[in-house]
This record gives structure tokens, sequence and C-alpha cells, in this order.
């Protein structure tokens, strides 16, 4: 057995595994795997890494998989029962092995009060300084905080778990970490399972992959005329729009979740924004399209909107704290691991005014279409390029690539993947002889995680079919989009076609109600991915026009709620299984029929308004839906095929 360098072979005993506490599958044992902090010895100390391990069955082999979790600073513990289900068909004869890469959850996690500090926060000038203090705080620790280290902490937990070969199933960040590792240590790699990629010697610090893509997620979020009635050329839109806000944000008004108003800006940065966090949710992409356009109307209401969704800041909830994901990132070790082994444009050894210098001189280089619709000065401020100007390094640099052995790899990557584009997938793809990649249609990053097709998941069952690898990987046939982009917002009454069954103004404002509750379900189930995970009891939504909706224990309380102006909804639906029963809802507004709409499970939605008694059957109104027929998203409770690993990276 090889001995790490610096540290004796004696203490490579095999782990003692025992039942786990807390939170871990009943199926799952946990150890603690001792590491150096610095493998070259520049500081002393160790790292104690929490590795938990499923067993394999009655005929176990030396082999095991190893799941890495992306960021760089994710935990991978309490994600070990969703891992299973992602790998299984590769756990017939392999134990899985799920660990927190160091100074991350239960390995030694990396803080510094330089964030963590309201004190310091406030006092900063830039989150350059913040950076700059962290690394002061962190000390030389800070520079064994590297994907090579990580690297050796697996050739650790395999060694001392006296595994022969490695199958390295890693994600976003992960796949960075399982490269190395490959390229590393190729004798002891089976296979390799690589979702939505980071090349090994990446990522790029300006994301020009990611600019590159903008215009391909687009056109195919949009194909089948899944755009008709919204735009004919979505990038083009998202163009104008970027001109007219580098000449002024874009402002207007957002109502809480308690129908209070507030003014908001928003900045080309905000908007790339949210196309970033579009990648680790559908919804967020369905509501994009329509909402520029509605901007460019004018009407920049479900734009603003959509922002503080992607942000988490829709809905409020009790205790007045944003949405946060189910997923936790350290943010010490991001910004360590980042800013100590990015492939910055300058010279590791140079002071920050003389970085940034060597950087914007740098960027001015490239050609100007590198970052269309956006440009080098958006590219510049959404990176961590000002952030690490001020990091002094504590490490080397990371080491050139090495070729990648030739073993069986099944490369997965998002059509609509922003982050980790598929132009990366296909690099690495060409490296490795007989690699098969699988590109997911209408899928974001993470991609065995979020894609609703389930392609991906029989891509790997076929792929631990027999020999791995032995089988080929078939292309994914279907071609629906579960969330289709959403409708432009009608901005007034006016504006609405009635049912033929039902004319004028009764009949435009029976057509809004249930827009406008059409339109509550789409916030609810955009928030629940974005939160990736059931919202609290208490969570209240603001109407588009004003007013708010309250999701109670079981019963959604509308309270003025309006999605059209004018048009005002209040009452109270009982719920049952994730779905609405049926309630009476009171209209009222300044433009609306008023009265009152009965709606519940039946088709039929019967009332009065405006003095009109009706029965109506849905299919008669034409509601704000997708385009080009493409249906409704999916009613009642919504997640991801494996929530625990939505919202990697």
């Amino acid at each position: 057995m090889l001995a790490l360098a610096g540290w004796p072979s004696s203490s490579l005993a095999s782990p003692e595994f025992t039942p786990c506490t807390g939170n871990a599958p009943a199926s799952f044992s946990c150890a603690t795997v001792p590491v150096p902090l610095n493998r070259g010895g520049a500081v002393p100390g160790t790292i104690s890494l929490k590795v938990e391990r499923k067993p394999a069955g009655s005929s176990p082999s030396k082999s095991a998989v190893i799941a890495l979790a992306g960021g760089p600073g994710q935990a991978a513990l309490g994600l070990g029962e969703f891992i299973a289900k992602a790998i299984s068909p590769a756990l017939g004869s392999r134990d899985l092995l799920v660990f927190d890469q160091r100074g991350t959850g239960e390995s030694n996690p990396l803080s510094c009060s330089a964030f963590s500090s309201a004190d310091e926060t406030e006092q900063a000038h830039s989150i350059g300084e913040l950076v700059g203090r962290c690394a002061l705080q962190l000390g030389p620790a800070r520079g064994g905080y590297t994907t090579q280290e990580s690297v050796e902490d697996i050739e650790a937990i395999r060694q001392t778990g006296g595994y022969e070969k490695l199958v390295l199933y890693g994600t976003s960040y992960g796949t960075k970490v399982a490269l190395e590792y490959a390229e590393r240590y190729p004798q002891h790699v089976e296979a390799l399972v690589l979702d939505s990629v980071v090349p090994s010697n990446g990522p790029e610090p300006f994301a020009i992959g990611t600019f590159q893509a903008i215009g391909a997620v687009l056109s195919e979020l949009c194909a089948n005329r899944a755009c008709a009635g919204i735009t004919s050329n979505p990038t083009a839109d998202l163009a104008r729009l970027i001109a007219q806000l580098r000449k002024h944000a874009l402002s207007g008004s957002v109502y809480d979740g308690s129908g209070h108003k507030h003014a908001v800006r928003l900045s080309e940065t905000n908007l790339l924004g949210i196309l970033q966090a579009g990648d680790l949710n559908p919804a967020l992409r369905a509501l994009l399209p329509a909402a520029v356009v509605s901007a460019l109307r004018r009407d920049p209401g479900p734009l603003l909107r959509l922002e503080l969704l992607s942000e988490g800041l829709i809905p409020n909830v009790p205790g007045s704290r944003p949405v946060e994901s189910s997923d936790s990132i350290d943010e010490a070790l991001f910004i360590d691991t980042s800013c100590e082994e990015l492939p910055f444009p300058w010279q590791r050894s140079a002071d920050p005014p003389t970085r940034l210098a060597e950087a914007l001189a740098s960027l001015h280089s490239l050609p100007s279409d590198d970052f269309y619709p956006f440009d080098a000065t958006t590219a510049f401020s959404a990176s961590l390029v000002s952030d690490c100007a001020s990091w002094p390094d504590a490490s080397p640099p990371p080491p050139a690539q090495a070729p990648l052995p030739d073993v069986p790899a099944l490369i997965l990557s998002g059509e609509q993947d922003l982050r980790t584009p598929t132009s990366g997938a296909r690099s690495v793809a060409a490296q490795i002889p007989d690699a098969q990649l699988l590109v997911v249609p209408f899928t974001g990053h993470s991609v065995l995680g979020s894609d609703f097709s389930g392609c991906a998941e029989l891509a790997v069952q076929a792929f631990f079919g027999g020999a791995v690898g032995g089988q080929p990987i078939q292309p994914c046939t279907s071609t629906k989009d579960v969330f289709a982009p959403t409708p432009i917002t009608p901005t007034r009454l006016a504006y609405i076609h009635p049912p033929s069954v039902l004319g004028g103004r009764p009949g435009q404002t029976l057509t809004a109600v249930l827009d406008t509750i059409l339109d509550l379900n789409r916030q609810v189930i955009g928030a629940t991915l974005q939160a990736n995970a059931q919202l609290p009891i208490g969570s209240s939504f603001g109407g588009l026009r004003g007013g708010y909706a309250r999701l109670d224990t079981s019963a959604v309380v509308l309270h003025a709620l309006s999605f059209v102006p004018g048009v005002d909804l209040s009452g109270t639906f009982p719920v049952k299984n994730g779905q609405l029963q049926t309630a009476s809802i009171r209209i009222s507004g300044s433009t609306a029929a008023q009265g009152t709409v009965r709606i519940g499970a039946s088709p039929v939605v019967s009332g009065t308004l405006g003095g009109r008694r009706f029965d109506v059957n849905i299919a008669h109104v034409k509601l704000a839906r997708a385009g080009a027929g493409r249906g409704e998203w999916p009613v009642g409770r919504v997640a991801f095929p494996l929530p625990g690993l939505a919202h990697l990276r």
C-alpha cells in the first residue's frame, strides 16, 4: 500500500464504521478518517474527514462508489439517501462512500469572521476587502483547502477502506475533483460518472462559456413554437433590454407578502443573476421570456418580481427571513478554494492593483462577441476577479492537466445549463476515448437532480447494466418541456378575451380571476423549487398588482389578490393533498365586474359577476397558458426528482 507524502502509512489503518448519529439513513454507517491539513508540510495539523458508508449487497467487490458534491463548499453528508438513489445501478457489488470534503459540513468546516460578523461586513468598503480580511484570518492554513488536497483525501479514503478501484460520481465542482483524481491516480479508477462538468483546468474566470451558451439556451426554451404569442427571438429581446439597462436601471414596484408596495430596481448584473438562477430552477427559465417582453413594453412588474423570486425573497416567510435552499455552501471554503486555484489572468505573486490591471488587460483583449448579449463590464462585475485580487495565495499553482485514463465514462449535461455549459462536457468527453455524453433537453444544472424526463436515470441504468459502460447510451427522445414558457402578463382588463359563453366585462373578469389563480400556482411552484424544499406554513405571496395570498396549514387565504389591475380576489381555498378545494371567491376592484366565483375540482365554474349568473366550463376560457398549446405546469406539490442534488455548486 502506498504511503502519502509526509504521512506515515501506519496512520492509514482501516477506519471503524459505527452506526451514524443524527439524520443519516439507517443503512449507512459512519467513520472518521484523519488526513494532514497540508501535505507539503507548510502547516502542521490534521483534518478529520467525516465519511458515511452504505455497504454493498451479499457479494461485495473491492470497488466502491465515491460521491463528490458541488461548490466548492457543499457538504455531502445528509444527501446520502438521494445519492444512493441516483447512483443505485452501480451499488449492487460496490460500497457507497459519501463524505464532507475538507472545510465543509462535518469535516472541520472553514469559517472567518469577515463573512459572519455583521460589524465587519458593514465596515468593509467592498467584497474584495472582506475577502482579503478572511485570508488573513485563516492564515497560512488557507493553502490547504485546494482541489489537489481533496484529491489526496480521496486517495486516503480509498487506502484506508482497502478498495482497489473507485467509481467516481461527481456533480458540478465534484466533477473537477473526480477528473483531477483520475489524472493523478488513473490506476485506481474503475469508471467516471460526471454530471454538469467543470473541467479540471476550470472554471474559466470570466465565464465565457456561460455567455456563449445563452443564445442556445433561450432558443431551446422557445423551440417548437413554445414562445408563440410571446416572442420570436428571446435573445434579441434580452439584448434590447440590456441596452436599455446600460442607460438606466429598470425601476418599478413589487408587493410583499402583506400587500405592501416596495420600490425595486434592476440592473444588467441583476438580469444576469436571473439567468444564472434559472440553471437551478426551470420555473425561473419559463417566466423569463415574457417578463423581458413586458419590461420592454414598460411593464416592469413581472421582471422585478422574478428577480426577487430568484433571490429567494419571495415568498415572505415567518420570521422575516428569506427562503433558503436546502443545500448549503460554506462561503469561506468557496472563496478559499476559488481564489487559490482559479486560472486568473495575473501573476500570483503580484499585488492587488497589479493583478486587477493584468486581469482587465486580458479581459479587454477578448472579442466583445464572447459576452453577447451582455458585455465585458458585466462579465467582470459578475466574476470573482475583483474579489480574489485581494487574496494572497498560500498554495502552489495548480498542476498542469494530465491525460485522463481510458475508462468507462458517462457524462451528463443539461441543454439549458449555463454555469457548466455543454461545451465543457464535450471538451472532457473528447479526452476520454470511450466516454458517452448524454445531453438532456429542457434541463439545467445537476442533471440527475433536476431531469423530470427520467432520461438521465435510464442512462445510468444502462451504463451499469452488465459490464460497466458496455451498453450504448440512448439519446433522449422526449421533446416535452414540463415548465413551458408563460405568456405575457395583461396590463388592463380590456386586453383580456372573454369566453364566448360569457361576453363583456363579466367574461373578462372571469378570465382574469382564473389567470390570477394560475399565476399564484406558478409563483408557489417557482418558490418551492427555488427553496428546493416545501415552503413553511405561513408563507405569503404578494400579488403582481396588489394584495396577497397566504399559505396556512390547510388553506390558501386570498386578500385582495390582484394579477390584472382592478381585479381583486378575496376568500379562502381549503387545501387537500396539495390541491385547492372548492371555494367561493369574492371579486372586487375598480375595473372588475364585481360578484362571486365558485371554483373547485369540477371543470365548471359558476357564480355571479356584474349581476349576471353563469356556469362556464373552463375549457371555454382562453386562459393565459403556455404558448402553442404546450399545456400547464404540474399541479399540486412539485419537487425535483432528487431534491438533495438539485442545487449543487
